[in-house]
């Protein structure tokens, strides 16, 4: 709900408020952004200024009292005494850089129109308010126009911003941003998401003290190196209890986010695209709008704002027939044959991935041009038919009679010096012409701010799409940019607008993004950047899933995941079970935890299934049954992180409260802790759960010389003996199996079976070694 009364502006969701105020003077003055606060007017909220601090500016003769750098403020830029974080900057016609936008009207309207362009959120009429408010520089002929769209349900705001030049002569746009809230105090932490390759979503709270905390990249896209998504918390907020405001970004290239401590113990949070390397020329009667920024509050902490993002990301986001569907759960040819793919070795690992119940085949790198490494055919996208000789549509029509969907990896954005593609169009590289250029993977980006090169991707990609019937499309991004340039970019004036490249490639990309989509609503698309080298809303909004990360070690996965989970829902995280020793990290983690860590997102397989054991396929089989009975909670429940001093925990339950699924994680084991508490979160207080586990056995050949406190025989470690025992015979686990009420679950919690501290061993002991893992399964009466 948006109202205006008195000069203040409120927007309500169903837990939350956003006020701010025209000052008499035409600034817009913040007041509060938190729990539901109902006022009659400005008085007891505005800023009361007598006598300004020395060393500050008077903003005008006029209005004497007033320091617009201690102010909070809805926008700000520099040259009227606000020398904070600005959020627009522009430079006139005559080369002054001073701005001074004052309020000229509003409009308040039910429903939310698209951005031209750019991704955004969507909803039903009934689902989405908008306000925008227009603002006009006191000084020049420009117009400032703050987009705010209420979700009510979901507790989130969003905003935006659009520059329109009403004047005669080109500005040159520097900066735009999308969202900035001014905090009256500055007790905060600034909680952000870094990384790299392999290593992506690693959490940081930093204490908003004094300066500048930044979370950005200039990589070209989101990057691994620092996640949009970032939270403001209050310094005691815990996963259930505090303050906490999450913020996100729809779009896919070079983002900016600021916490900025004042002088005077005010905090500005801003962010929007990335000012560095950025600049636009604007002629008369152009506009630049900026992408959507995300903002929601919670009062219950980490968990309630994750919960509140989840819901937007899956009912705002997300899109198409794709958006409430179940996915399935896939096999990738990767980690089984890399580039050394043929038609025969593919059929092989189909009939194994049928036999154990796979739903989808994706084939991945090396089936086009004379594709045998990462040096070549990079923009040639026709099938190598010394591989595949009955080119994709044979491949697929293949694996559809096995009873499988069929996909493929593609990796659009990219070219190889050694292509065909290349030596025709050298000129469509990203590459600054007679000038040594610094690849990524021995490969360049195309061009993708030039129409010519957006037709040559849409025209590529539909002949690939419709060669076969294709279900599912990995789309691949394995490189940051080195050079932001185009030899294309000239402005309307005819000289060079270089500072837009980057802005105008995102573009490229949505608008071909945009057209596949539209063509083939049925195909289901993974986003994939090196992994989470282009995780974020943008791309969400046309796949509705993306390659967590090109790690596929559990131990690893379990903080990368867990990292995602504060900001994105497991519906849109891929996560695959892999051969051990893992291929990134070479360590060795049992075969359940790595089942039990790809749960916790879509479930795949990325394996080499030709080489696996009888009993490794028995296991995948039984694995892949089990994770199709609760597939829909994991996907589409709400997901809780259980703080635990000694493991992991995380747990998720359906919307109706009725079924749960919770999981523990050892990392190092310590000895001689033999209890362990399983408390979980979410369920029905007076509701009775029956909780229970599938038990697990053990190979003989864990207890090693050990086994000999109990065999009446003496098993030598390492011997055929003890290889013959376990092939035939394995050791029973514990089992867990109880009805008891929610609110025991969650308040107290389920003392698990005893774990084994080197002193005996039965069927009622938990083995939970280094990297083990357990899940229970609770269900409503």
């Amino acid at each position: 709900m948006i109202s205006c009364h008195n000069g203040v502006f409120t927007l309500k969701t169903k837990n939350t408020c956003y006020l701010f105020f025209r000052r008499p003077s035409g600034h817009l003055e913040h007041f509060h952004y938190g729990e539901i606060i109902d006022t009659d007017g400005p008085d007891a909220l505005m800023q009361k200024n007598e006598f300004l601090p020395g060393n500050a500016i008077t903003y005008s003769k006029e209005d004497s009292r007033l320091n617009l750098e201690n102010l909070c403020l809805e926008m700000s830029s520099l040259g009227k005494g606000d020398i904070r974080e600005p959020f627009i900057g522009v430079t006139l016609e005559d080369g002054s850089e001073s701005l001074d936008f004052l309020y000229d009207h509003h409009e308040i309207y039910q429903g939310k129109n698209d951005y031209e362009g750019l991704p955004s959120s969507y909803g039903l009429t009934d689902e989405v308010e908008t306000l925008v408010v227009t603002l006009k520089d006191r000084n020049s002929d420009l117009k400032l126009e703050l987009f705010y769209h209420v979700y009510e349900t979901v507790d989130v705001i969003t905003r935006s911003s659009r520059l329109i030049n009403c004047s005669d002569s080109s500005v040159i746009l520097k900066r735009l941003l999308s969202a900035q809230i001014d905090f009256p105090h500055h007790h905060y932490s600034m909680v952000t998401f870094h990384g790299a390759w392999a290593r992506e979503m690693e959490k940081t709270v930093q204490p908003c003290q004094s300066g500048k905390l930044v979370n950005s990249t200039l990589a070209g896209v989101s990057s691994n190196r620092a996640n949009p998504f970032f939270m403001i918390s209050g310094r005691e907020t815990t996963e259930e209890h505090g303050d906490c405001y999450g913020f996100n970004l729809v779009y896919s290239g070079n983002h900016y986010s600021v916490a900025e401590v004042s002088p005077y113990g005010k905090l500005r949070v801003a962010a929007g695209m990335n000012p560095e390397r950025f600049s636009m020329n604007l002629g008369p009667g152009e506009a630049f709008q900026s992408p959507e920024a995300v903002m929601s509050y919670s009062k219950e902490g980490f968990t309630g704002l994750s919960h509140q993002m989840h819901d937007f990301v899956r009912r705002h986001i997300v899109r198409g027939q794709w958006q409430w569907k179940q996915r399935p759960v896939l096999f990738n040819s990767w980690e089984a044959s890399y580039f050394k793919i043929s038609e025969k070795k593919l059929s092989g690992l189909a009939k194994k991935a049928k036999a154990v119940g796979i739903e989808l085949f994706v084939l991945d790198d090396g089936w086009f041009g004379e594709r045998k490494n990462d040096e070549s055919s990079l923009g040639d996208w026709h099938v190598n038919k010394k591989k595949l000789p009955g080119g994709l549509r044979g491949l697929s029509e293949k694996i559809n009679a096995l009873g499988m969907d069929f996909g493929i990896w593609v990796e659009p954005e990219m070219v190889n010096e050694d292509s065909e593609c290349y030596r025709r169009h050298p000129e469509w590289a990203v590459r600054i012409p007679e000038k040594h250029h610094s690849e990524g993977r021995n490969q360049m980006i195309l061009d993708l701010s030039r129409q010519e090169v957006q037709e040559y991707v849409i025209d590529a990609m539909r002949k690939v799409f419709s060669s076969g019937n294709i279900r599912y499309v990995k789309w691949d991004m394995n490189r940051i940019f080195s050079d932001h340039f185009s030899p294309a970019r000239f402005s309307a004036s005819g000289e060079m607008d270089q500072g837009s490249f980057s802005y105008r490639y995102i573009l490229g990309l949505y608008r071909i993004l945009e057209t596949l989509v539209a063509e083939f609503p049925h195909i289901l698309f993974e986003g994939c950047a090196s992994g989470g080298n282009r995780f974020d809303l943008g791309i969400l909004s046309y796949m509705p899933q993306i390659w967590a990360s090109d790690n596929t070690d559990a131990i690893s996965r379990l903080s990368i995941q867990e990292g995602y989970s504060y900001g994105y829902p497991l519906s849109v995280i891929g996560a695959h079970v892999s051969d051990c020793p893992n291929h990134q990290t070479l360590r060795n983690v049992p075969e359940k935890t790595r089942y039990h860590v790809a749960c916790y997102g879509l479930l795949g397989y990325e394996c080499n299934l030709e080489d696996a054991s009888k009993e490794r396929l028995k296991e995948i089989k039984e694995e892949i049954r089990e994770y199709k009975k609760w597939r829909g909670v994991y996907q589409f429940g709400d997901f809780y992180r259980i703080p635990h001093p000694d493991v992991k925990s995380w747990m998720v339950v359906d919307k109706e409260k009725k079924r749960a699924v919770g999981s523990i994680f050892q990392t190092l084991m310590k000895a001689n802790r033999p209890d362990l508490i399983f408390r979980g979160k979410g369920l029905i207080p007076d509701e009775t759960y029956h909780f229970y586990n599938i038990p697990i056995t053990h190979n003989v050949k864990t207890f090693g010389s050990l086994i000999n406190t109990a065999s009446p025989v003496h098993i030598r470690d390492g011997s055929l003996t003890q290889d013959l025992i376990a092939k035939f015979y394995r050791l029973e686990g514990e089992k867990e199996d109880c009805r008891i009420r929610g609110s025991v679950i969650c308040h107290r919690g389920v003392s698990l079976k005893q774990a084994f501290i080197g002193t005996g061993f039965n069927e009622h002991v938990r083995l939970f070694q280094d990297f083990s893992s357990r899940t229970y399964y609770m269900e409503a009466d």
